[in-house]
């Protein structure tokens, strides 16, 4: 373990212990190993405009965290649960929250999509280098993709929720849902979605992500004929 880890690690389980979510020290310093990676390949890559480590941990690996219990509670209650569905991430960069969801989502297999080819070979880099035989990374734009009949596809900070739900919905299967990152509550963006496309909110949760001052909050979207 370096140093840097060591440090960081005390840091990261009281993160997960607030987060309400259940982490193995293998799986901890996994994350740990892709955020030293992600700095590392960033002095090069410029794959996120965050270079400070500390910023680099919450605003990206706690911020990513964060969506863990949520994610796994629709999971564990969709019907039917099946693990063949993949979960997508779209506009993945660097891989957030795609490799954190591989990491501590073992049993799902998770596909990472992003238009710059650079940041999918870092993610395909990670898929080696850390072990993760459920991560796969797509240089392509999201909608120039075969259907993944996805159970979630999640995106953080990548478009409006329209042009999100325009691009994406099709790679949903039909039980599976859209699910949105975002800061504040975007209600211009809620309006002109149920408006302009098939899909509509379900429901704006709030999130309390770890030593970060700002807010977060996960948009869950449905198709309207699903409801």
């Amino acid at each position: 373990m370096t140093t840097a880890t060591s440090v960081l690690m005390p840091r990261l389980l009281e993160a997960a212990r607030k987060l309400e979510i259940s982490v193995t020290e293998a799986q901890c310093a996994t994350l740990l190993r892709y955020l030293e990676q992600l700095q590392k390949w960033n002095r090069t890559y410029n794959l996120t405009a965050l270079r400070d480590v500390e910023k680099m941990l919450i605003q990206h690996l706690f911020d990513s965290m964060a969506l863990i219990l949520p994610l796994m509670k629709y999971l564990d209650t969709s019907q039917p649960v099946d693990t063949s569905r993949p979960l997508v991430d779209v506009g993945s960069g660097g891989g957030l929250p795609g490799v954190v969801m591989a990491i501590l989502l073992p049993q799902w297999q998770v596909h990472c999509v992003d238009a710059v080819e650079k940041k999918m070979a870092f993610v395909r880099q990670m898929a080696g280098s850390l072990k993760l035989g459920n991560l796969h990374a797509h240089h392509a734009r999201i909608e120039t993709l075969p259907p993944f009949n996805a159970q979630v596809v999640v995106s953080r900070a990548f478009a409006s929720l329209e042009d999100f739900a325009q691009w994406s919905g099709v790679h949903v299967a039909d039980t599976g849902c859209l699910l949105a990152m975002k800061g504040r509550r975007p209600d211009d963006e809620i309006e002109a979605l149920e408006r302009n496309t098939a899909w509509s909110v379900d429901k704006v949760e709030p999130l309390n992500v770890p030593e970060l001052d700002a807010q977060r909050c996960l948009v869950w979207m449905s198709r309207k004929e699903s409801k």
